[in-house]
């Protein structure tokens, strides 16, 4: 079995989906059909139940997973050592990323690896299907996400923002015309949500109901941010959203309506207590050193 045929079966395995497959590793979804077939042929047994409505492994395939999951992060974190040592940067640091605002967080970045030259920084955006999942599988280090976290097994470390909200709508909503919204109108349409499977972190960024006590609609479960907007920008949905993204994620067609009654995010660095490590606690310092304020954009 190549490589490239090891990834597509762990990504199958992972997401249970041939076109969500197809898509992550820019193949066809016919491509990954081919490759699984040809290991079922050398095996000797089927690694997937396909139905109409789902993908699930069987349970010599959930054994395959199993083995072959640590032996392929085992080669690749072996490949990127060395990548890494070629340059001189003895490890790195995976951040996860949950706001959009990248470049506002410039100087935490930038001041990290002027103090530890030695170490890199590699900032990814998270999606929104089970986040704290990709932090515990070890996917990235650290997790910057909004509070409250209250995960017995995370550490909350400091607080890099805090962000008051807005409401995204289509240009040809009927809220267009308004200069700002409240909580109350997201009981007359509907808005989108992740698969956060956390409901106190979902009501934090979202409640699930308005001050009046009228249903909050979920809408479009959406994996990613992407999804979210091109929902917005069609008229299916309105989203509220931290402000930083009307500055950064500044797209024709949509309007960005102040929320003042709809509490404002605070962001934090996040991360596997038992994982804590000194690059962690580097990037932490680095972090408290720097203050709240100084990281506002």
């Amino acid at each position: 079995m190549e490589l490239r045929d090891i990834e597509i079966f762990l990504m199958l395995a992972e997401e249970l989906h041939f076109g969500r497959t197809a898509e992550r590793l820019y193949v066809s979804p016919a491509r990954i059909s081919q490759v699984i077939k040809a290991q079922e042929r050398f095996i000797g047994a089927p690694l997937f139940e396909r139905t109409s409505r789902a993908v699930r492994l069987t349970e010599v395939g959930r054994r395959l997973r199993d083995d072959l999951r640590p032996i392929h992060a085992g080669f690749q974190e072996s490949l990127e050592r060395a990548r890494m040592a070629s340059r001189g940067v003895s490890a790195r640091l995976r951040v996860g990323l949950m706001p959009f605002n990248f470049s506002g967080l410039w100087p935490l970045w930038k001041a990290f690896q002027r103090q530890h030259p030695q170490w890199e920084v590699q900032v990814r955006l998270a999606h929104f299907q089970e986040p704290f999942g990709q932090l515990r599988r070890g996917e990235f280090d650290v997790f910057l996400a909004w509070l409250p976290v209250e995960e017995p097994d995370l550490t909350v470390g400091p607080t890099l923002f805090t962000d008051p909200r807005v409401l995204t709508v289509a240009e040809d909503h009927p809220l267009a015309v308004r200069t700002s919204a409240t909580v109350e109108v997201l009981g007359d349409f509907p808005v989108s949500a992740g698969e956060l499977k956390l409901d106190y972190w979902e009501e934090g960024y979202l409640p699930f109901q308005t001050r009046r006590g009228r249903t909050i609609e979920r809408g479009l479960r959406a994996r990613h941010a992407d999804e979210m907007i091109t929902a917005v920008g069609m008229g299916e949905i309105v989203m509220p959203f931290p402000s930083h993204v009307a500055e950064y994620w500044n797209l024709p067609g949509i309007r960005y309506l102040p929320m003042p009654d709809l509490a404002p995010l605070s962001y934090a660095l996040i991360w596997r207590t038992e994982s804590e490590n000194d690059l962690i606690r580097a990037l932490a310092a680095t972090a408290r050193d720097l203050g709240t304020l100084n990281l506002q954009t």
